[in-house]
């Protein structure tokens, strides 16, 4: 077990959430964070660079994207052990959410140095809450596959979650990505919220097969919203095998399979493994 006290010493890496729009979406602590710390990894140098001077700060900017973060990492923990405290960001958002920075935390947390992370902005949870669709449970998925194959792949192990899920998804996509959904998941509510934040913030509330008939604004950044599975499926007249080969279908593992047999039958997963897998046999 490793156990981190955050504030008994300054030293350590700073997850600086940065506003997704509007520049006054900024905390005030994630502007007294930007002052302290000696240097930046930063996503876009060019975006931070923009924040920065917003606010009349200036940093020491290191580039931290997905295809440098393996490159960086010992560059961050020697940084760290010459008692530098560091701060990472992204061009928007929570840093690590769809967004670089994953690598870094897990190499200075096994570095034994300390990782906090500043509530601040994010755009899942404005959508969410402004969605007039169930809050909670709620699945994050972030962005699905940009392949039309594998993004089918990844809605049909969706398609039985009763939770309401979101997803990220570009301008280039998102037209595709409402007909995959609807194809997949079927017709649903749904709630697509365009540049949140922004000037031109704008929200589509109806169901996938009413809003895919309008032309809607495909300029930006979007959040879609998308209600869960609300079918009451009966699985109380088939063997916990053929209940497993239902899940199967959906090109799941068999363990993920049966823990949501499981789940569905209220009882243990060992229970349906050992019934499953002697079932198996016998077939």
């Amino acid at each position: 077990m490793i156990s981190q006290k955050s504030y008994e010493q300054e030293v350590g890496l700073y997850l600086i959430p940065t506003p997704i729009g509007n520049l006054q979406d900024i905390t005030l602590r994630a502007i007294e964070i930007l002052k302290k710390v000696d240097l930046l990894l930063c996503e876009d140098t060019r975006v931070t660079e923009y924040l920065l001077k917003s606010l009349n700060i200036k940093k020491k900017l290191i580039s931290c994207h997905n295809f440098n973060e393996d490159k960086i990492k010992s560059k961050v923990i020697e940084y760290l052990n010459n008692q530098k405290i560091i701060g990472l960001v992204t061009d928007q958002g929570t840093p690590i959410v769809s967004d670089p920075g994953y690598k870094i935390v897990q190499a200075v947390i096994d570095a034994g140095f300390s990782v906090i992370a500043l509530p601040g902005a994010t755009a899942l949870i404005p959508a969410l809450v402004s969605s007039g669709i169930q809050p909670y449970p709620f699945l994050f998925y972030g962005f699905l596959n940009a392949k039309i194959g594998k993004k089918e792949q990844e809605l049909e192990k969706l398609k039985r979650e009763t939770a309401t899920l979101i997803f990220y998804e570009s301008c280039h996509r998102i037209k595709e990505t409402l007909l995959t959904i609807y194809k997949i998941l079927g017709d649903r509510k749904i709630s697509i919220h365009r540049e949140i934040s922004k000037l031109h913030e704008e929200i589509y509330r109806g169901s996938i097969s009413d809003i895919i008939k309008q032309e809607i604004d495909t300029r930006g950044e979007f959040v879609l919203i998308v209600e869960g599975n609300k079918q009451q499926e009966d699985y109380s007249n088939i063997s916990i095998l053929d209940h497993v080969k239902v899940y199967l279908k959906d090109n799941i593992t068999e363990q993920e399979a049966i823990k949501k047999v499981a789940k569905d039958r209220g009882v243990a997963k060992a229970v349906i493994y050992k019934e499953y897998h002697t079932r198996k046999k016998v077939k």
